[in-house]
């Protein structure tokens, strides 16, 4: 059912209202502004947030949870989807994300979030930066993260997984989460960014409130992420080493040092990029295979199928929604899009797109042709895919080798959750 018209920032919009359908267990109205050239057929209901199965949930499997939006047109207006309630696009099908993350002219990656949500003016680098400064962030980054230097922290980082799980594998149960996931990820950070693994607690703790709190302690923690960067740039101003920070300080981009903010926001994306998406693809492949146990004998008897098993695992567990600005009026897939809507392009629907993937809901560990969506698309690609990769292998790998067959722990309940990175809160795994 349909409201009354509203102007908002002096832009004419229409108020909707509506009921989540019975299948979805909601039975309260909900009412939100819908912008006026939003066709009011192409309205529905949905957020990558609290959506049904995606507020934290026992037993959840957030991604398959999204099986309904097939059923949605290939592009539809969400009121709420956005990170601060208000709306935007979402893009159902592979296909079009690819041409929306593929043009940056047309849908840009700046999108604002986070520098309005905390306060601070710089932006996350290079994943909020548009061609030009874009290509030249990462032709300077690239490197830092290419598989020769990945395999060059191999070692150190497989010697992080093992002395983890030593250090539980006695007890006969662990809490993945806090006690490997979320500390292997944090180790791996530390070391790429040449930091003592002193601080690993304090860096998880940080990261859990970032991701997994409330607003306060969201911002709390940014600031003591951003603070903990910038003193890392001041020592090495005045200690200069071989390592991350020292790296960037020499570096030189369009003839020029990189500025305070620039180094602010390529520390600061590092942070949130390479550690909760990390850890919460650990947690969810482990959850998959303790629930799975033919999946997870399997694995153990074809050690050498572990890599196209990650990426099937990746495909099916996929926590990212690449969010796009439009910069201009234009018409996709006959939908008008005005300048600066927002447009979403949630990965774990993608991934489950019945036209990409046969079966897309069944997990299949030696899937061919598997052109998963996990890393986005287009020139924003993750840079780091080469890291997550390996992190992911290795983790899997050392967890198998040295962790008799597991299952989820008798009396404890596993707990998923949606939103900007889909994860694991809870998981309590045991073995005999």
């Amino acid at each position: 059912m349909y409201g009354g018209v509203r102007k908002v920032f002096g832009v004419e919009n229409f108020v909707i209202s509506w009921k989540w359908p019975n299948a979805m267990n909601q039975g309260a109205a909900q009412s939100r502004i819908v912008p006026d050239h939003v066709p009011r057929e192409l309205v529905r209901e949905f957020s990558i947030y609290n959506s049904p199965g995606l507020t934290p949930t026992p037993f959840g499997n957030p991604q398959a949870a999204l099986y309904y939006l097939r059923e949605y047109p290939p592009i539809f207006y969400s009121p709420s989807n956005a990170y601060d309630g208000s709306g935007s696009w979402v893009v159902v099908r592979a296909e079009d994300q690819r041409r929306i993350m593929g043009d940056p002219e047309t849908f840009s990656s700046r999108r604002g979030q986070f520098d309005e949500t905390i306060g601070e003016h710089f932006i996350l680098l290079p994943l909020e930066a548009d061609p030009p400064h874009h290509t030249h962030l990462r032709m300077l980054l690239n490197p830092l993260l290419s598989p020769k230097r990945v395999d060059a922290m191999e070692a150190d980082t497989r010697q992080r997984a093992v002395d983890l799980i030593d250090g539980f594998r006695a007890r006969g149960s662990c809490d993945v989460m806090n006690d490997f996931a979320f500390p292997f990820a944090v180790g791996v950070f530390l070391q790429f960014l040449g930091m003592s693994q002193e601080r690993r607690d304090e860096f998880v703790s940080w990261t859990v409130d970032l991701f997994h709190r409330g607003m306060e302690e969201r911002t709390i923690a940014v600031q003591r992420v951003i603070q903990m960067i910038q003193d890392r740039i001041e020592l090495r101003r005045k200690e200069p080493t071989d390592d991350f920070v020292t790296f960037l300080l020499n570096a030189r981009i369009e003839g020029r040092p990189l500025s305070n903010n620039e180094l602010l926001g390529i520390g600061v994306l590092l942070f949130n990029g390479g550690l909760d998406t990390v850890a919460t693809a650990i947690g969810l492949d482990l959850y998959h295979l303790a629930r799975e146990q033919d999946d997870q004998a399997w694995l153990r008897a074809h050690p050498d199928a572990l890599k196209p098993a990650v990426e099937e695992l990746l495909r099916a567990y996929s926590t990212i929604t690449p969010v796009r600005r439009a910069t201009k009026d234009n018409v996709f897939n006959g939908v008008l899009i005005k300048k600066g809507d927002a447009i979403s392009c949630p990965s774990m629907v993608a991934n489950r797109d019945p036209a990409e993937f046969p079966d897309p809901d069944r997990v299949e560990l030696m899937r061919e042709n598997n052109r998963h969506a996990a890393f986005a698309y287009g020139p924003h690609r993750c840079i780091g895919s080469h890291l997550a990769r390996r992190e992911l292998t290795i983790g899997l790998e050392e967890f198998l080798n040295r962790i008799p067959s597991f299952r989820i722990k008798e009396g404890t309940t596993p707990i998923t959750h949606g939103g900007y990175v889909f994860g694991v809160d809870e998981l309590v795994l045991a073995w005999d």
